[in-house]
């Protein structure tokens, strides 16, 4: 048994932020961030918590879905930035939503959306759940050190969801890897303030290896369509729409060119969003979904890839 998407939302926050904006404090511009990264602003949270963001990403989806928050049989969010370190974000939504069911998060990095997705899938599957709500929820902006030009300009702040039912042809072809490599791309977790603690204390700000992330994540995106499509039984040709990771624009054009696929079957948000981890595919997602392009019966792959080094993609039946 396999499932189909009932319904999808999302939700961003209110203030935008430019690139012209960063340079009044950072040593940058808007050509600089523009032509090495494809965005022109980001979203950031200014009065808005991210279970704010969760809830309103949460109730379009339910609405698009014609499901009641009493109905749903499962929450799982993805988040590595949540409002709390504990209970799990999922259960914030639950509350909000005046929810009962079971509720936890997945802690996946950028690839966290497929993930959750397959976990969901697992409930479903085994006949626990007749609807699952997936929600990914991201406040990038409370992680990275905004003095540092080469990682802050990257990230935005959004959440993105999806409601699953029971029953459908997906998933096709489902691929989760992880290449064990934590310094790559990490975020400290907190210090703390025990007395007795002789551990390093570092700062819990976002650091990265540029280099190394881009060349995992065009090798990603690469083979993770091709053994879908492989998986699945489909040529690439055959895929309708095309949901990456919104990491970089060079990484996303890199990967279209070596797959030799239509550019205008690839859905974009970064440029206005910026990398929103986890929400970047279900808010590109939502938006391919509203525009009216996306038909029953198509083929879509998603591809997610981030911190772990952890890849996380999928082939749907829409």
């Amino acid at each position: 048994m396999g499932f189909r998407v009932l319904g999808t939302g999302s939700a961003l926050p209110a203030r935008s932020v430019t690139n012209d904006e960063l340079s009044e404090f950072l040593d940058t511009s808007d050509e600089w961030i523009s032509q090495r990264t494809g965005i022109s602003e980001r979203r950031l949270c200014t009065t808005e918590t991210l279970d704010d963001l969760a809830l309103a990403a949460s109730r379009a989806a339910l609405d698009a879905a014609g499901v009641t928050p009493d109905q749903l049989d499962l929450i799982v969010c993805s988040t590595t930035s949540g409002d709390h370190l504990m209970p799990a974000e999922a259960c914030a939504v639950a509350e909000l939503l005046g929810a009962s069911c079971p509720a936890f998060d997945v802690s996946a990095a950028c690839a966290g959306f497929v993930f959750a997705l397959d976990v969901a899938d697992g409930y479903l599957s085994r006949g626990r759940a007749e609807r699952v709500l997936v929600v990914a929820a991201e406040k990038v902006s409370r992680l990275v050190d905004w003095s540092d030009r080469a990682t802050c300009v990257l990230f935005g702040d959004g959440a993105a969801a999806a409601v699953l039912g029971a029953g459908g042809e997906s998933p096709l072809a489902v691929r989760l890897t992880t290449e064990p490599a934590v310094e790559v791309l990490h975020v400290p977790g907190l210090p703390g303030t025990s007395p007795y603690d002789e551990t390093a204390r570092p700062e819990p700000h976002l650091a990265m290896e540029g280099r190394r992330v881009f060349k995992f994540g065009v090798n990603a995106i690469v083979s993770s369509v091709t053994e879908l499509c492989a998986e699945a039984g489909v040529s690439v040709a055959d895929v309708d729409h095309f949901v990456f990771h919104q990491a970089n624009e060079r990484i996303l054009s890199s990967a279209v060119s070596r797959l030799g696929i239509d550019d205008a079957r690839v859905a974009r948000v970064l440029a206005e969003t910026g990398n929103i981890s986890s929400a970047c595919i279900p808010l590109a997602l939502d938006r391919l979904a509203r525009s009216g392009k996306l038909d029953r019966g198509q083929l879509v792959a998603l591809v997610g890839f981030g911190a772990g080094l952890d890849t996380g993609a999928c082939l749907l039946r829409w």
